[in-house]
């Protein structure tokens, strides 16, 4: 909020100082150094304060990449914009290009636009309210601006010439603006105010007009502005009136799930964490599903692979897996973004999805079952994953997952998952080895007798059936598709027939060569305890 005030107070001072105070008077001279000491600390300030990262959406508070930060953004405008120009304006022989430097320290307005933003986004201040006294601000503004630059006009222009200005040949009834300089200020102001609004609304009454060249080329220049900030105005009210706007349609989205929770009282915990969640979606100004969904599903599979790829590969779960199946686990997952604070999986619940950390940090907490002992915190960070035991196994979660650092995370469902393994059921056993690794022989005795061993060893089954058939059919050309698909050439049927033994007894030579290429076990035998060749 004092930010915000200093803001202000930079923003309608900068173009009074420019304008009226040719050589600040001594007290104001000194309120003017008051100001810029105000905004040296804060530029001091801002060396320690924390930012989120607009592509991760972290909180940063290393020190060294938050001074980088400010250093390449905005230091430079802060710093010039708190030197003090009218002292340096006097020691350089009051050159008037120095005066043009003040105008550095409009920078500062960024901050009560940021304050307005605040504002706007609050849901206990009315929005209609918050928007008008915003455009009034702005119309507010434009016009004590072009009031200054109206006097700075007329008062750059010697005495003997102040007859040649709009307002040293101003005559309003009786009154005489002859000797403009010796009126007081707050009557030389409302004067240069009145001339910018009436001039804005194009409604003037022809006693104030301009008079030399430089006042008729800035009154130009300053009506074509007014045609553009009159659309914004008006645009605005109509989309006060349309309620369109992105802003409003946040808020009423709040309003609505405010009163869905108050309702439903689910308790201030859980309707903290959804407002949050509400809120960091606004501030993203997008979702994937809403982004994505007019694009082809197609094009949508190869977003989601360049995205997402690079995580997918250096999971320690994947390692050693196919191209073809890690582009089609990128092509499924779904991004999420979860708080710091917020519970990812209950210890002893279920899990239903596959988790991996894109950005971010977690905590794993509880007791383990493999110990039974109380575990220490233990930090999940980028390529991890977590949950995948339980879903493959179909048994409890032994700790709770837990958010430290705001967090971006790939979602993979079980059915996903499974649907994958059905067209790279080969995957499916280095996935399940790199799981194994490293784990207790109770928990490695759950994993071999989980659903997905089951299925693997389906697949597995199935493959080695059609890569029999297409040996006893003679199909070479099938039959090296199968191989390349991951169908192990040495795999035997019920019967205990490999692809060689049924090959060889059907004389089939050129299945038999390849089979035999591809250095298969060639003294195999099945039940019929005849050899291959």
């Amino acid at each position: 909020m004092g930010k915000s005030h200093a803001g202000v107070y930079s923003s309608f001072f900068t173009p009074l100082e420019f304008g009226f105070f040719r050589g600040l008077p001594e007290n104001f001279f000194l309120l003017d150094i008051a100001g810029q000491i105000a905004f040296l600390i804060d530029i001091v300030v801002r060396f320690f304060v924390a930012f989120r990262d607009r592509h991760s959406y972290l909180i940063i508070y290393d020190r060294r990449l938050i001074a980088l930060r400010y250093l390449k953004s905005r230091f430079t405008v802060d710093f010039l914009g708190c030197l003090p120009w009218d002292a340096i304006y006097k020691a350089s022989g009051r050159r008037e290009l120095v005066r043009y430097l003040l105008w550095i320290r409009l920078s500062r307005a960024l901050r009560v636009t940021e304050f307005f933003e605040k504002l706007e986004k609050d849901i206990r201040i009315n929005y209609l309210f918050t928007r008008i006294v915003k455009l009034i601000v702005v119309e507010l503004y434009c016009t004590h601006t072009a009031a200054c630059i109206f006097y700075y006009l007329a008062t750059t222009l010697p005495p003997a010439r102040e007859g040649y200005t709009w307002i040293g040949s101003l005559q309003m009834g009786d009154y005489s603006y002859s000797h403009f300089r010796d009126i007081d200020l707050w009557t030389r102001y409302i004067t240069s105010l009145y001339f910018a609004i009436v001039t804005m609304a194009t409604v003037g009454y022809g006693e104030i007009h301009a008079v030399n060249v430089r006042e008729m080329i800035f009154i130009m220049v300053y009506v074509s502005f007014d045609m553009i900030l009159g659309a914004y105005l008006l645009g605005n009210m109509t989309a006060l009136i349309v309620k369109g706007s992105k802003t409003e349609k946040y808020r009423d989205k709040m309003a609505d799930i405010i009163k869905y929770m108050n309702r439903n009282k689910l308790g201030k915990h859980i309707s903290n964490e959804i407002k949050s969640h509400v809120r960091l979606q606004y501030e993203r100004s997008y979702t994937e599903a809403a982004i994505l969904q007019d694009i082809p599903v197609s094009i949508r599979a190869k977003i989601s692979q360049k995205l997402n790829e690079p995580f997918i590969r250096e999971v320690p779960l994947f390692k050693g897996c196919s191209t073809g199946f890690i582009k089609q686990i990128s092509s499924r997952v779904h991004e999420e973004i979860f708080l710091p604070g917020e519970v990812i999986i209950e210890q002893g619940h279920v899990a239903d999805q596959i988790y991996i950390v894109c950005h971010g940090e977690l905590e794993k907490l509880g007791r383990d079952d493999e110990s039974e002992t109380e575990d220490p915190l233990r930090h999940l960070q980028t390529y991890s994953s977590f949950g995948e035991i339980s879903l493959l196994c179909n048994i409890p979660e032994p700790c709770k997952i837990r958010v430290s650092e705001l967090c971006k995370l790939l979602r993979l469902d079980k059915q996903s998952l499974m649907d994958v393994l059905g067209i790279y059921f080969f995957d499916g056993r280095i996935m399940l080895n790199n799981l194994l690794e490293g784990k207790e022989s109770n928990l490695r005795k759950k994993l071999l007798e989980s659903d997905i061993i089951l299925y693997i060893g389906k697949n597995e089954s199935e493959q080695a059936m059609r890569l029999n058939f297409a040996a006893y059919d003679g199909d070479l050309y099938r039959l090296k598709r199968l191989i390349e698909a991951g169908a192990d050439p040495n795999a035997t049927d019920y019967d205990g027939r490999s692809p060689l033994h049924l090959a060889a007894s059907k004389g089939y030579e050129d299945i038999v060569v390849h089979l035999i290429q591809l250095r298969v076990a060639v003294n195999n035998s099945g039940k019929l305890q005849n050899t291959h060749i």
